[in-house]
């Protein structure tokens, strides 16, 4: 099984996050950063497992949240690269993966 290591953008969003749902309701921002490590687990196990995305990337569907989970199988490690809203503009994260 490889690594999953998290890119710095990627950690920043799932913090700005996990605070931002933690502040409007006690117990869901627990909630959405236990989803998340769900897909990582996931990603983990079946790194095929998400939808191709731009750059070969993939990206996976948080349950119960609008968030997905933009990662790349590179060749020692997976590399997640956004938590990203599924509202805003694809490829946003683009710059990060080069």
């Amino acid at each position: 099984m490889k690594r999953l290591r998290i890119d710095a953008a990627a950690r920043a969003e799932l913090l700005h996050e996990t605070h931002y749902y933690e502040s409007t309701r006690r117990g869901t921002g627990r909630r959405f950063r236990e989803a998340v490590t769900e897909v990582f687990e996931r990603i983990k196990r079946a790194p095929l497992i998400g939808k191709p995305d731009e750059e070969g990337c993939r990206r996976l569907r948080v349950a119960g949240f609008p968030f997905s989970v933009v990662y790349r199988d590179e060749a020692s490690e997976l590399v997640v690269y956004a938590i990203r809203p599924d509202a805003r503009q694809p490829g946003y994260w683009l710059a990060r993966t080069r």
